[in-house]
């Protein structure tokens, strides 16, 4: 049987190899020519972005002020800082915790590549605010905060958390309120910081150590 070439195949096929060819090189100039440094920079940037609390003096997203101040103010504990979730303002321990556990990952693996971008200390202030607020959390030995706000209530409500006024009460894990997916994630974003923290800060390293392992025990 007799194959038989479709009409104008070889014209399409020609142009498709004349479209590599000629857009080829630019992508791949385009990927070459990525600043990743500017990249990394940004994502860290978006974590101040996210901060809740009382803000720092070195705070570079200049359009964000305190909020959250009075957080645990209804349960008599101080839950004060941490990290909105996204685009609202509930604090939810579980992806906060894994966030931190990423963030003090990628400087265990690319400390050097991130020192070499000159972002270091904002990788550290970016773990250190989290961790800072899990300490905070854990007020006792077998208790975890695990979450600031009502997500059902806040979530109808798009504003700014320096005008929030949705509900701001505060939910725990404990012996009798068991959340062993969120205990663990807690523990191991303690733990790893700990190891990040243990050269530069060793006290605080130990302190982060000590309270992964008593949240370590709740999961």
């Amino acid at each position: 049987m007799e194959m038989k070439r479709r009409k104008g195949s070889s014209i399409y096929v020609g142009q498709w190899y004349s479209a590599v060819s000629i857009f080829a090189p630019l992508l791949l100039q385009s990927c070459f020519s990525l600043d990743y440094k500017e990249a990394l920079s940004k994502s860290l940037l978006y974590f101040e972005a996210q901060r809740s609390g009382r803000l720092p003096y070195n705070q570079r997203v200049s359009w964000r002020h305190h909020s959250g101040l009075t957080d645990g103010l209804q349960q008599g504990v101080d839950l004060v800082g941490g990290y909105y979730d996204a685009g609202d303002n509930v604090k939810f321990g579980l992806p906060m915790a894994f966030t931190v556990t990423l963030l003090s990952w990628a400087v265990l693996e690319y400390g050097k590549e991130i020192d070499a971008a000159g972002e270091s200390r904002h990788a550290l202030e970016a773990i250190k605010w989290g961790t800072d607020f899990f300490v905070k959390a854990h007020t006792r030995p077998h208790v975890l905060w695990v979450q600031v706000g009502d997500g059902g209530t806040d979530h109808y409500c798009w504003q700014r958390p320096e005008d929030m006024a949705t509900s701001r009460r505060a939910y725990k894990i404990d012996e009798d309120r068991p959340g062993s997916d969120v205990a663990a994630e807690t523990a191991a974003a303690m733990a790893t910081a700990s190891i990040v923290f243990r050269t530069t800060n060793p006290h605080y390293a130990s302190l982060l150590l000590a309270h992964a392992q008593q949240v370590y025990i709740l999961h």
